[in-house]
């Protein structure tokens, strides 16, 4: 039988463990890593400086127990940073840089980006760390307006000028555009690659010294056009000219209308030329609050004569116009070939005094990690920030902390849309019924009753819940109208309206007479009759 003394066995527990979670052991590979399970306070410094008043706060991800550094403020400035223990080199060997962000409200216009700082050297504090501390590399995505890119932005100094140039990686991968957990890796190889991954998958390979993957190109050009080359004042650059030959027709009327009257065209048959295209609304009352004095004398709105809905036309008819056949516009004179063309006038070409050669780009080493950024939205969370030597670490934790999460989330975004969508079906078909019902309540045997069902209507619209049950109401309401005049009920009254609002007395007795055998007040009837109508206010000065 082996004895396998007391202190081996929490010694292979750790083993294990540190085969099945890489990263735990890889010391030497990750060089920094934050999870944001803890607070932030006291680890990362938050710039003091007046432009910044965005506060940072430790929350949660939403549906999860998983916390992060959270943006919790709208439209504002926010800039906080974190110290490595030691520099990183980018020169030696892969250096890959990796973090989550969730934008839980969206992003309009803002960014969600890291910065990898230069040491303090450089000419930075992190008391006062904001938009001008030095940078070697800027990482992650920014959106407003027509931008909605993935930036890499690779700052590097030109051995030749000694000046610090921002190069920004061409045709960038966009920034998804849901409100779930996303992860941004970029690969920096020692052959110069780089690779640019969203979620694991590689959305842009690219080579730092290739002058098609970067503006401007980190090799600058061998030439330059020379600032001080001008222009002869004899260069001419235009390619063709006026014939200076050429003789304007005799024919050629400049003067002649773009358009003339039609003179063979005739006036449709049925053309009602008394008639207005708007008149005067029949159905409209002074309302009892008008103040003649105050809201000058009332006139009622117009409307479209019904009239004309079924002719061709009304009021006075004029002939239509018509393009004119003799029309040739202004005379120019037909362009030549100019004799004189000598081309597009460019500077002559000299040594670019800025240009040198490199077999790969002079990083400067990376000392801190920011994040610096003017955003209108709040709720954007940063998470699992991680910079290490090698791409499996970094796999493991796409792994293990990010893909967990983001399956949740595109779970429960199906799940919601699925909703949405059958929501969105039943809004649609209900708006479907309520414009035939508006309809319905046209129709004119139903016009006594028009009031009360486009009320039913308007109390469906703000509770769609009862709409079966108001359908259902205003079916009984056409049935007893139908059947009343089937059988030979006596019909709704009609009433006369007047511009002041007012019924002729015999009217007003049949409406009551009506009301109660249908069971309605006459106080009902009036607040019906009284139902507001678009009105005219016109006053006189």
């Amino acid at each position: 039988m082996v004895r396998v003394r007391a202190g081996v066995v929490p010694v292979l527990f750790l083993l294990v463990a540190c085969l099945s979670f890489q990263q735990l052991c890889a010391s030497d590979d990750t060089v920094f890593y934050d999870s944001f399970d803890e607070t932030f306070e006291g680890r990362w410094t938050v710039s003091t400086k007046d432009d910044y008043q965005g506060v940072w706060t430790h929350s949660k991800s939403e549906g999860h127990e998983d916390y992060g550094l959270l943006v919790s403020e709208k439209a504002k400035k926010y800039a906080i940073v974190k110290e490595l223990e030691k520099p990183v080199s980018l020169k030696d060997g892969t250096v890959v840089l990796q973090f989550e962000t969730r934008l839980q409200n969206g992003l309009e216009c803002g960014g969600a980006y890291l910065k990898y700082l230069r040491p303090q050297e450089a000419g930075w504090e992190p008391k006062i760390f904001d938009n001008e501390s030095p940078y070697s590399i800027m990482f992650g995505p920014d959106k407003c307006g027509l931008t909605n890119k993935v930036h890499f932005i690779l700052k590097h100094k030109n051995p030749k000028s000694g000046e610090y140039v921002e190069h920004h990686l061409t045709t960038p991968p966009s920034v998804p555009s849901d409100k779930l957990s996303h992860v941004y890796t970029a690969i920096l190889k020692p052959d110069n690659e780089l690779q640019i991954l969203v979620d694991g998958e590689e959305k842009r390979k690219a080579n730092f010294l290739s002058a098609d993957d970067f503006m401007p190109p980190l090799i600058p050009t061998k030439t330059i056009p020379d600032p001080e080359d001008k222009k002869p004042e004899d260069w001419d650059e235009r390619a063709k000219i006026p014939d200076p030959n050429a003789v304007k027709p005799e024919d050629w009327d400049e003067d002649a209308p773009l358009e003339i009257v039609d003179e063979e065209a005739e006036k449709p048959e049925g053309w009602l030329d008394d008639e207005p295209e708007e008149i005067d609304d029949p159905e409209a009352t002074k309302p009892e609050d008008w103040d003649d004095e105050e809201d000058g004398e009332f006139e009622a709105p117009k409307i479209e004569n019904p009239k004309c809905v079924t002719a061709p036309g009304c009021g006075e008819w004029k002939r239509p116009m018509k393009r004119n056949p003799a029309y040739k516009g202004k005379w120019h004179a037909p362009l030549i070939d100019n004799p004189n063309y000598k081309g597009i006038w460019k500077p002559q070409e000299i040594p670019n005094p800025s240009y040198f050669e490199a077999d790969q780009p002079d990083f400067e080493p990376v000392a801190a990690v920011g994040i610096e950024i003017w955003t209108m939205q709040d709720g954007i969370l940063f998470d699992n920030i991680l910079i290490t030597k090698d791409e499996k670490v970094a796999e493991t934790y796409r792994e293990t902390t990010w893909k967990p999460k983001f399956e949740v989330e595109k779970e429960k975004q199906k799940d919601e849309e699925d909703v949405q969508g059958s929501e969105g079906f039943l809004s649609s078909f209900q708006k479907k019924v309520f414009d035939l019902l508006y309809t319905v309540a046209d129709i004119p045997f139903l016009s006594a009753y028009k009031s009360k069902i486009i009320d039913l209507i308007e109390k469906a619209e703000q509770q769609p819940n009862l709409t079966v049950g108001i359908i259902v109401s205003i079916a009984v309401i056409i049935f007893t109208v139908f059947i009343k005049l089937l059988f030979g009920g006596k019909k709704p009254a009609r009433v006369e309206k007047k511009t002041t609002g007012t019924a002729d007395a015999s009217s007003s007795e049949e409406k009551e007479e009506e009301k109660e055998k249908e069971g309605t007040s006459a106080e009902d009837e009036k607040e019906t009759a009284a139902a507001p109508r678009r009105r005219t206010v016109r006053r006189e000065n």
